[in-house]
């Protein structure tokens, strides 16, 4: 199964990560990747640069970033594989203690129906 995780850090939007972070960051990737659990990883530009599409009773609206609400702004994304959405959470503990404060969203991506596990 694939997971989807987003990442919304606690930090002010922008802060960049000390030389340690990136260290520590770049280490559980590279053991995440030679496991085979991650899959792809990327982190996001600051939503200042980003916009939001909505589509609400047939009209569609933009809005130019940077949004408001910083906490649930997503700083970045990691697509992996896991046998349960259990061992999804797993590794993303793992992910969040090197990445510091912030929280993630498992979504498990639809790969053909699968009954609910």
């Amino acid at each position: 199964m694939r997971f989807l995780c987003l990442y919304k850090s606690s930090k002010p939007e922008g802060t960049p990560p000390s030389q340690k972070e990136m260290a520590d960051m770049g280490k559980l990737i590279e053991d995440m990747t030679k496991s085979g659990v991650l899959l792809a990883t990327e982190g996001c530009l600051p939503s200042a640069l980003g916009a939001r599409v909505r589509l609400s009773n047939g009209k569609i609206t933009v809005t130019d970033g940077p949004f408001t609400e910083a906490k649930e702004v997503v700083g970045g994304f990691a697509l992996i594989k896991a046998n349960s959405k259990e061992e999804a959470i797993e590794h993303t503990k793992n992910f969040l203690k090197v990445a510091g404060d912030g929280e993630s969203e498992i979504r498990q991506v639809y790969e053909g129906y699968e009954p609910p596990r």
